[in-house]
């Protein structure tokens, strides 16, 4: 792999564009442990409308990370699980997570410093 691979590499830039949303890698990483309804995915991740989240899980469905099933009743019930692909971005989105953890504080910082600096304007 040439170090332009991320420039010109469709797939790589594939990659990006999903882990980029959000709400994907934050809907993936709450189904890790198992099937749950829209209901529960909203409690569990909190500040995700269903409409948004509507739009996430279709998303994911259409790029074969999450399953939608169907079960029959009254009144019918529809619950979300990652598929064999879906968790293969497990590992990807734990470890943007830790470099979160670890770097977010000097992140906040320097985004904070660039405010400022927009603010006062040196003469």
């Amino acid at each position: 792999m040439t170090t332009d691979a991320f420039l010109a590499d469709c797939r790589a830039r594939l990659a990006f564009d999903l882990l980029s949303n959000t709400w994907n890698a934050v809907v993936l990483w709450a189904l890790r442990d198992g099937p749950r309804r829209p209901v529960e995915l909203r409690e569990r991740i909190g500040g995700i409308s269903s409409k948004v989240l509507t739009e996430t899980l279709r998303r994911l469905q259409s790029n074969g990370l999450v399953d939608r099933r169907a079960h029959p009743g009254a009144p019918p019930r529809v619950e979300y699980q990652l598929t064999a692909l879906g968790r293969t971005l497990l590992a990807p989105i734990d470890a943007v997570g830790a470099w979160a953890f670890e770097h977010g504080d000097e992140v906040m910082a320097a985004q904070e410093a660039e405010r400022t600096a927009a603010q006062c304007p040196s003469e």
